[in-house]
């Protein structure tokens, strides 16, 4: 395996973490997956930091029911940044309301010190 297919291993992995934290609303879990300056860009163009999106969930603002995240691509850019693309199908609760999203989702990811970090998430609705 080169360098490159283990990286896009690694955040497919981390991916799947990420998805499977926000279903079960493990809020510490998601948050040990996040960068301190993450930027987290929803379908509807609000945009919250690690700290305003971790408050709403663990708030219940945000409840995750389902999620899919099928990953179209992992772009390496260098060992130390990826960004995966795809998308998230998703059943959730948003301020009371259920809806459903199909999005168009950017995930970029950065090595730390203490390992792989999500800094960005940008989620597009699908028509």
């Amino acid at each position: 395996m080169t360098a490159s297919e283990d990286i896009v291993a690694q955040i497919h992995q981390l991916e799947d973490q990420r998805f499977n934290a926000v279903v079960a609303g493990d809020w510490d879990a998601f948050e040990d997956l996040c960068d301190p300056e993450l930027v987290y860009t929803h379908s509807n163009g609000v945009v919250d930091t690690r700290d305003e999106y971790l408050k709403k969930c663990r708030e219940g603002f945000y409840v995750y029911h389902r999620a899919e995240h099928p990953i179209d691509r992992v772009i390496v850019i260098s060992p130390d940044t990826a960004i995966a693309v795809g998308q998230m199908n998703a059943d959730i609760t948003s301020n009371g309301a259920d809806r459903q999203l199909r999005s168009n989702t950017i995930a970029v990811w950065t090595r730390r010190p203490e390992g792989w970090r999500l800094v960005a998430h940008q989620s597009t609705a699908r028509a």
